[in-house]
């Protein structure tokens, strides 16, 4: 992992920082407001939410451990998968339950809190970890930048759906982008820790 994502981890924490300790702030509030706002209602983005739902999550992580069981037997990458979203889960339900952010007010609102949006921070968790994955066994440069550019678009498609539906703040979003991002590079730090120590026991 280069240096510079090492860096962004470090900003995605300040932001979340940022947005954890400042979201009911007027200035938060106006601009929640406006961004909801511009995307309410919005059937194209509004569709993404499917992707992020936990169904899809574990269904998709399922399969994921099992091809890295029996097509690579590359155990590192199952605990990585595991560390990442299963991780990333529990990290979420925690910081949800400390902030306990009730959800915007509509009719047949969900009953969870807010704070930060699951969607948002798994759905980067699971997109981000194929495509590191991925980024292992693709040659070309080409080909790994296009896994990278779907896998970000996704991203940020299923979080702005969480906000085009009202389920969501733009804050709960924002918080749920960052502190998965951060989270994505610790767990990608102790992967290629625990790789290059392996590869050195083998020489």
């Amino acid at each position: 992992m280069k240096k510079v994502s090492y860096i962004l981890a470090f900003i995605s924490l300040c932001i979340f920082i940022i947005i954890f300790t400042s979201f009911e702030k007027p200035m938060f509030v106006k601009m929640d407001q406006s961004v909801t706002d511009f995307f309410y209602g919005n059937k194209f983005i509004s569709a993404f939410h499917y992707i992020g739902n936990t169904k899809v999550i574990v269904t998709t992580s399922l399969i994921l451990l099992i091809v890295l069981w029996l097509r690579q037997r590359n155990f590192r990458g199952m605990l990585f998968v595991l560390l990442s979203i299963a991780g990333g889960r529990v990290l979420n339900q925690i910081i949800k339950n400390v902030v306990d952010r009730p959800r915007p007010e509509m009719v047949d609102q969900l009953t969870s809190f807010s704070f930060p949006s699951g969607h948002a921070m798994l759905s980067l968790l699971l997109l981000f970890t194929i495509a590191y994955l991925l980024s292992e066994v693709v040659v070309s440069k080409k080909n790994m930048v296009f896994v990278w550019v779907v896998a970000i678009l996704l991203t940020i498609l299923i979080g702005l759906s969480r906000i085009a539906d009202n389920h969501h703040y733009p804050t709960d979003v924002f918080a749920g982008w960052t502190i998965a991002y951060f989270w994505f590079i610790i767990c990608v730090f102790w992967y290629e820790q625990r790789k290059t120590k392996f590869n050195k026991m083998k020489k």
